[in-house]
């Protein structure tokens, strides 16, 4: 039997919170890890629903969020979550499609014939402006919108926390997962995404503290266990890589210990492979 990772029931909407639903879809296998997925739907005032990170299309799943409202908007968060886009904007085809910026012009995007209605960005769109805040992060290569819905305190965030239950894994796969820090209960954004982040650690840092500030009654992302009770103390623990050193009033600011030299070569290592990849993206646009 297939190990399953995912939080059934499946491809089926469960309520969270007023307006709030999530549906748990199975599992996808990037670079070989299975990797679970969770899109987030929230009804806005006028009754639209917004479909956050769209997981796969089914027919059935599509006719049970109809009837929670009709599906306006769907939006793609992150560079890494579109691609399922071209079959909800199939079936809902007045549906608005959103994306963080710069997803549009990327090679893949383009050639699967997604459409991009409008771009993203740290000021929310009229539609949804008085119920929505927005907070973007963005690092060489990533970026993630990250959507805060404001009635029902709920944090949305796709890529920056990954929080897999190492009991769920294929045996195989834990020191992978333990090795990017993507683990529950600390699981972060994985050590790939650090490092992008951290060379533009300023941004980084602030878009982070806004995220904290928020301090949000549950946080909801698309890969492992969502932080229900303690959200805003375990969404603090998190970003603690992001947010920077801890400061006192009057005092200098506290320095992390130097990295282990494991760690720092698990970062060449990374960094290496990244460039790699960013090398292949760019020769196939």
């Amino acid at each position: 039997m297939a190990h399953e990772i995912s939080y059934p029931p499946l491809n089926t909407p469960k309520q969270v919170a007023e307006g709030v639903w999530i549906v748990d879809a199975p599992p996808v296998h990037p670079g070989g890890m299975p990797l679970p997925i969770r899109m987030t739907v929230l009804r806005l005032a006028g009754g639209e629903l917004l479909l956050h990170s769209p997981v796969p299309h089914d027919p059935l799943l599509q006719r049970a969020l109809e009837r929670l409202g009709r599906i306006g908007h769907l939006v793609a968060p992150s560079v890494g979550h579109w691609m399922f886009l071209q079959y909800w904007q199939a079936a809902c085809p007045n549906a608005i499609t959103w994306a963080v910026p710069g997803l549009r012009d990327r090679g893949q995007v383009r050639r699967s014939g997604v459409r991009i209605d409008a771009d993203l960005s740290n000021i929310p769109p009229r539609v949804w402006a008085g119920e929505i805040d927005q907070v973007l992060v963005a690092g060489p290569v990533f970026r993630e919108i990250c959507l805060f819905h404001r009635p029902s305190r709920t944090l949305l965030l796709t890529d920056l926390v990954i929080n897999l239950e190492a009991d769920l894994l294929p045996i195989p796969v834990r020191p992978l997962a333990h090795a990017l820090g993507i683990v529950a209960p600390d699981g972060r954004a994985p050590l790939y995404l650090r490092l992008l982040l951290g060379a533009n650690r300023r941004a980084v840092a602030r878009a982070a503290q806004r995220l904290v500030a928020f301090e949000p009654d549950r946080v909801i992302f698309a890969h492992g266990q969502w932080f229900r009770h303690d959200a805003a103390g375990d969404l603090r623990r998190s970003l603690r890589w992001a947010l920077g050193p801890a400061r006192t009033s009057g005092s200098p600011s506290v320095h992390s210990p130097a990295p282990r030299i494991s760690t720092v070569l698990a970062s060449v290592a990374v960094v290496g492979m990244i460039a790699a990849l960013v090398y292949a993206d760019r020769r196939r646009r």
